[in-house]
């Protein structure tokens, strides 16, 4: 898909819904103050490195895609980081970023499980990885036969199996959150979305966070 096509969709009413919930979920669960460093795996366009900038952090946004990777870095703000990479070989030392987040990129790599390691390398304290859920409504409308749209030869997987790729990492404090039950952005979407507790596993994006040991 088109960079600037996909992030136009965030323009739309069901992207900003869409957006802002996810947004909010991983905010909450990274809990990062103003001035503290931020690196987005897999930023894609920068949609939510913007967002994470807007709320004071220092943002580094890192993808394998020049295309996209350009059109991020032409939105802006000059204030954020653009590095071209691999998700699997980050160029940063340990303990580099005091969060560290990735919105449903790994689903496009190779060797989701060594992106995840370098992913707690980097991370001095919190971290917040969200996968595509399997167990979805998402997955139905979007995912099956090999997937359609933006979500073409993406891997989903089911909750319970996302904790096997932190085996043997130093990390504690582990917790599966997700969001988007209901994809459609209307008005029952929404207020389902209020209304049920994001610890429950059905949700389109599923959320692994917790604290580097």
């Amino acid at each position: 898909m088109d960079a600037a096509a996909y992030d136009a969709w965030y323009d739309t009413g069901r992207g900003r819904w869409v957006g802002a919930t996810e947004f909010r979920l991983l905010s909450g669960l990274l809990r990062a103050q103003p001035g503290d460093t931020l690196l987005d795996v897999g930023c894609g366009t920068g949609w939510f490195t913007r967002r994470f900038a807007e709320e004071g952090l220092l943002a580094t946004g890192l993808d394998a895609n020049p295309d996209w990777l350009a059109f991020a870095r032409a939105k802006g703000p000059p204030a954020i980081r653009w590095i071209a990479g691999d998700a699997r070989s980050l160029p940063f030392p340990d303990r580099s970023f005091d969060r560290v987040v990735s919105v449903a990129a790994l689903c496009f790599v190779d060797d989701e499980r060594q992106a995840v390691a370098e992913i707690v390398r980097v991370a001095r304290r919190r971290f917040a990885i969200g996968w595509l859920n399997r167990t979805s409504l998402l997955y139905r409308q979007k995912g099956q036969g090999g997937g359609s749209g933006s979500y073409h030869g993406a891997r989903w997987h089911h909750p319970d199996e996302l904790l096997d790729f932190f085996s043997g990492l130093a990390v504690r404090r582990l917790a599966v959150h997700s969001a988007i039950f209901l994809p459609s952005g209307n008005i029952w979407a929404r207020t389902m979305e209020r209304l049920l507790p994001p610890t429950l596993p059905w949700g389109g994006l599923v959320v692994v966070s917790g604290e580097r040991g």
